[in-house]
């Protein structure tokens, strides 16, 4: 029996329907019944009772499906051992990330760990205002980056992280009375400029040009790390609006983070060059897709 009729037999002993197995496997409904058909007279048994109203799977059926289904995780297995072989004993990955998402990720590592023991992961620090040199240039295998990201030499792989925003105001800003923010307040402060080198529609995803009302938001003093940003802060020449991982692990003082009750949630995503030919990156990249993003 040939690999594909031994898939048309064991998707419709599943489905026990032929319009739902030939869906499935992207075949037409007449060969499934070819394939049934050839192994029927082949091995001079029925395999699947048909009536107008249902399928069923014979004794002789039943019996088979069990022994050709052991085979084929046995096959998957063996696959998935010359895979992780591929990927290469030893393989570092390089991921680019802020400040303490590292922290974050522990759930995508430790889940990529156990599927790829001989891989691991290395985190590098990026800052926002040169997000994509360090993965352009191949220093970086991927990166952790806010969306959205449209470079035409970038892909962007499964959803990691998801969460909010804080505004970063200085310990005696009139708004700590408040206790939170609202993005209408950043027109009547100046956020950080993170100068000419990330894109500008992806920095304006983070911190928008313009309130919800339509009011301009002014872009004041240069900044070119997180630290630097935060400096500023607390020095009162500017407020700056960041994810609030960036709340959980900052205390620094003079700054307070205030939640920005109104500012749509954050998705992060793997990124990487589209060029990129690299089995443990891809490895990874599904392992991220099967365990879903962590929320913040």
């Amino acid at each position: 029996m040939e690999l594909r009729d031994i898939d048309i037999f064991l998707t419709l002993a599943e489905e026990l329907h032929f319009g739902r197995t030939a869906q499935r496997l992207h075949v037409s409904q007449a060969r499934v019944s070819q394939a049934i058909g050839k192994q029927e007279r082949r091995l001079g048994v029925t395999l699947f009772d048909r009536t107008s109203r249902r399928v069923t799977l014979t004794p002789v059926g039943r019996r088979l499906r069990e022994d050709l289904q052991q085979a084929v995780d046995l096959l998957h297995a063996g696959l998935a051992r010359a895979q992780a072989a591929g990927l290469g004993a030893g393989r570092t990955l390089r991921l680019g990330v802020f400040g303490h998402a590292g922290h974050e990720l522990r759930p995508l590592v430790d889940a990529f760990r156990v599927r790829h023991p001989g891989c691991d992961i290395q985190f590098g620090e990026i800052n926002g205002n040169d997000a994509f040199t360090a993965l352009r240039d191949g220093k970086h295998d991927a990166h952790v980056l806010w969306l959205p990201v449209a470079e035409p030499d970038l892909t962007v792989g499964p959803t990691v992280l998801t969460g909010g925003r804080v505004l970063a105001v200085s310990a005696d800003h009139p708004l700590v009375a408040r206790g939170a923010a609202s993005l209408e307040d950043l027109a009547d402060n100046q956020v950080v400029d993170l100068g000419p080198e990330p894109p500008e529609y992806w920095v304006a995803a983070m911190v928008p040009h313009r309130t919800p009302l339509g009011r301009r938001i002014p872009r004041g003093p240069a900044a070119r790390t997180f630290h630097e940003i935060l400096s500023l802060v607390a020095a009162g020449h500017c407020v700056h609006v960041l994810g609030e991982i960036a709340a959980r692990y900052n205390k620094p003082p003079g700054i307070v983070f205030l939640p920005l009750h109104d500012a749509p949630a954050l998705e992060w995503a793997l990124t990487w060059r589209t060029s990129t030919d690299n089995p443990a990156l891809h490895a990874l990249a599904r392992t991220a897709a099967a365990l879903g993003p962590t929320a913040l």
